[in-house]
């Protein structure tokens, strides 16, 4: 099982609503778009630099 699934299977339908909605108190609905966008260039950044070569690797992956 992974993370994802866990934590869905602990929050309710309203658990969620009610973390969305402080969310939005907290941030603002302008702020929200910026945070969201920063969070897919970190992830995106991340999976390029897992994609790199490694030069201590051979070109089989061992």
């Amino acid at each position: 099982m992974n993370l994802l699934s866990i934590i869905c299977g602990m929050l309710g339908p309203m658990e969620i609503v009610l973390i969305v909605l402080i969310v939005v108190l907290l941030f603002g609905g302008k702020k929200i778009p910026e945070l969201m966008r920063g969070l897919g260039k970190g992830i995106k950044d991340f999976k390029t630099g897992m994609n790199e070569d490694d030069p201590n690797k051979d070109k089989k992956g061992n």
